[in-house]
């Protein structure tokens, strides 16, 4: 699951990537700085304060719609028009996985076990349930009860794998989360920002979920280009924990492309350097600072390493 490639040469394209119909799971814009040095609007930075230590999603105050971590993947992921992901993209499914560990991990509901004497690295420590109580979201929930029903625990890097069906050991198969993509495009459409169509391939007919909701969008997008242009901070312990996680996990399932496309080819070139340089960095050093939420780092380490 190495994502850490391919931040070299920009795809020209539009901010949609691919050019196929989008298979379904399993079995079933803001301009910035035009160089490293701060942009004008970075003189926000020295004003911004330490969000990493505010992880609970009921915690945002913004009044727009919430959305998880994989709902924002897909919904990067997604053609607006056509309303499916692209065909080509064989890193989503792995990557909403991880989205989903993420979210866990940033509700506290997950935890890593302790490194111990040894100083065990982040993917052989193993993921502790920390709270299975019922987070209103049907995958969260599921993938809740997988851990709390598997002793001994497993490492963060092998729950994702099995939740994405990535196993030949035949009783983890079991723990796939399938039909993830329609499953999470339903939730977007009970929160507006989609709806449901259907849509016929020649061979076949496949329900598709085109963008109805564009500012939804665009701010998502707006988010991340902002993150690593006009409020770039150059400290990932002074991130805000979400937005870190979005802008590392989209880059793992391949949809990052997406929110810079609209850029300049200098801003392009900006913003990409600076999610180099966050995918560059130690994560097993991020994990042991005060605040930092180890569970993170180690789904940040499952795909960059």
């Amino acid at each position: 699951m190495n994502r850490g490639d391919g931040l070299v040469q920009r795809r020209r394209g539009t901010a949609n990537s691919g050019n196929g119909p989008g298979a379904q799971d399993g079995s079933n814009e803001a301009q910035g700085g035009h160089s490293d040095r701060q942009s004008p609007h970075d003189s926000d930075g020295s004003s911004l304060k330490d969000l990493n230590s505010n992880p609970a999603l009921e915690e945002d105050s913004d009044k727009e719609t919430r959305l998880t971590l994989m709902e924002e993947v897909l919904l990067l992921g997604l053609k607006d028009k056509e309303g499916y992901t692209s065909f080509w993209n064989d890193c989503i499914s792995s990557g909403l996985r991880g989205c989903i560990v993420a979210e866990l991990g940033l509700r506290g509901r997950v935890e890593l076990e302790k490194a111990g004497m040894r100083k065990r690295g982040l993917l052989t420590r193993k993921l502790l349930l920390k709270n299975n109580a019922p987070t209103g979201d049907v995958l969260l929930d599921e993938a809740l009860k997988h851990f709390k029903e598997t002793d001994p625990p497993e490492t963060v890097q092998n729950w994702i794998e099995y939740l994405s069906g990535e196993t030949w050991h035949p009783l983890k198969l079991r723990y796939q989360l399938k039909n993830v993509r329609e499953r999470l495009a339903k939730n977007l459409v009970e929160k507006g920002v989609l709806t449901t169509e259907k849509q016929n391939f020649l061979l076949f007919d496949m329900t598709t979920h085109p963008l109805t909701d564009n500012l939804a969008k665009t701010r998502l997008v707006r988010k991340i280009q902002d993150a690593v242009l006009g409020r770039w901070v150059n400290d990932a312990g002074r991130m805000d924990r979400r937005t870190l996680a979005l802008i590392i996990l989209a880059h793992a399932a391949d949809v990052l492309e997406n929110a810079f496309a609209p850029l300049s080819d200098d801003d392009y070139e900006v913003a990409m350097r600076r999610v180099r340089t966050l995918l560059d960095l130690d994560f097993e050093s991020e994990a042991g600072k005060p605040n930092a939420n180890p569970v993170l780092w180690a789904v940040f380490a499952t795909f960059t390493k």
